[in-house]
């Protein structure tokens, strides 16, 4: 007769208190998506600045073939994160809808399942990307010291992809709960181990890029690490079913797919744009991987917004009240604007000192000038794409968030980049914001009419 503690449907991480009611179907909604972006922005904040500061260490090495290394590097290895993210969330926006719904163990059971294909997909990818690491660097325009270097960094960092889809998709499970600390503290938890490695590999033990590689697979690991544990007492993981491995895969997947191939636009686009930078040298890409490196860090709270709404408007979708999910969009969009301008009028004073710290030369300080003085702006219409690609994940339209993004990726990119580059790097990322400007503004007119129609359809079930 099998003890309980050997039930192989017990959650793994064992409950201590009942399991809480969906905590985003009452109560402000502002004071939910504050919160919550909040907090997640603190984290990702901590996450990208390491990643800034880790840049700016590289660049202190006085070699512009490993700051462009990392430029052409970081251009890959945002494919694979987005791959990641796309997986992250269906799993959230699925998850949420359950637990709005009142139905915390099918959420569990599916989320549980779900977490083995993640991983091995990951795996797979990684692998593949460690593998083909110089020839993709080639198509980008990457040669001599800098395509090598980069591929050395891709060779140790890829195969760690598992560990940084896990530690996400963990803190999804969390945010989905309704947990915005804890899941803080699962991405606070990399940036810190980063940030005490990057000094020691890079400069004490004269490692150089190999030593930041290194140290981000140490971070990686963190971050998986903290997930399981932050991850205790909400009773979502338990021993997966191999019967429950269709019916998630295919559940979540039906978001997860179109998400993947949504945020595989982005680096499509950015990919795009480093191969025209590259035509310029290695003084324009270390501008553009500068830039690549501010816009995380100043906008962390419109990146934190995508993977926090998305809870609340899936949450108040199960529970079928639709005025708060319209609700949850505008104030998402509120705190959007507040943050460009914020960051529009601190970048812009503070300009120089970017330059300074980072010793660009030559076209790299007119791109980064251009940049934080005026095309931050262009960051508004970044941000209402997010934004409404978050409703359409979570409001069941998942290939309008696909549409529109590779709409920006590629008409939106492409002809614009094409024809500013004409007038040399500062053309091409004039064109670059241009683009996003059209697109951003249709999405989240549509986001609008999505949850409109929402409500008759609701009645009718």
């Amino acid at each position: 007769m099998p003890q309980p503690d050997d039930d192989p449907k017990k959650p793994i991480i064992p409950d201590d208190s009942p399991v809480r009611p969906a905590r985003f179907v009452h109560g402000s909604i502002m004071r939910h998506v504050v919160t919550m972006a909040g907090t997640g922005a603190i984290g990702l904040m901590a996450v990208f600045a390491v990643d800034l500061l880790n840049y700016g260490y590289i660049s202190h090495l006085h070699d512009k073939t490993l700051t462009a290394a990392i430029a052409f590097a970081t251009a890959v290895s945002y494919v694979q994160v987005s791959v990641s993210i796309g997986m992250t969330i269906g799993l959230g926006a699925c998850t949420g809808r359950l637990i709005g719904a009142r139905q915390h163990d099918e959420a569990r059971r599916m989320a549980s399942a779900f977490l083995v294909v993640m991983v091995a997909i990951a795996a797979v990818l990684g692998l593949l990307t460690a593998t083909f690491a110089m020839p993709l660097l080639g198509l980008l325009g990457a040669h001599g010291e800098a395509q090598q270097h980069a591929a050395t960094f891709l060779h140790i960092v890829s195969p760690a992809l598992p560990l940084v889809c896990l530690g996400m998709a963990l803190s999804s499970l969390l945010r989905a709960v309704g947990d915005a600390k804890r899941s803080m503290r699962v991405t606070l938890t990399g940036a810190v181990v980063s940030a005490c490695l990057d000094p020691i590999m890079i400069f004490g033990l004269h490692m150089g890029l190999e030593g930041a590689a290194i140290s981000t697979v140490l971070a990686r690991l963190a971050i998986a690490a903290s997930g399981f544990l932050n991850l205790r007492g909400h009773a979502m993981l338990e021993w997966p079913e191999r019967s429950a491995f269709g019916p998630s895969t295919r559940l979540i997947g039906g978001i997860a797919v179109p998400a993947i191939a949504t945020n595989l636009a982005t680096p499509t686009g950015a990919l795009f744009v480093t191969h025209a930078m590259a035509r310029f040298g290695l003084n324009a890409v270390s501008g553009q991987a500068t830039i690549d490196r501010i816009v995380p860090v100043a906008f962390s709270l419109v990146f934190a917004l995508t993977g926090s709404v998305g809870p609340i408007m899936a949450q108040n979708l199960g529970a079928r009240q639709i005025h708060r999910v319209q609700e949850a969009l505008l104030a998402a969009l509120k705190l959007t604007a507040l943050c460009v301008g914020a960051t529009w009028l601190v970048l812009a004073v503070a300009h120089n000192f970017i330059i300074q710290l980072f010793e660009l030369q030559g076209v790299g300080v007119d791109i980064v000038r251009l940049f934080c003085c005026w095309l931050v702006l262009s960051y508004m219409f970044v941000g209402l794409l997010f934004v409404a690609n978050t409703a359409f994940n979570n409001l069941g339209h998942p290939f309008y968030s696909t549409g529109f993004n590779w709409g920006r990726a590629t008409l939106g990119t492409i002809p614009f980049v094409w024809f500013g580059s004409a007038y040399g790097p500062v053309g091409i990322l004039v064109g670059q914001s241009l683009g996003v400007v059209l697109f951003g503004s249709l999405a989240v007119v549509t986001a609008f009419r999505v949850i409109r129609k929402l409500e008759p359809n609701i009645m009718k079930n």
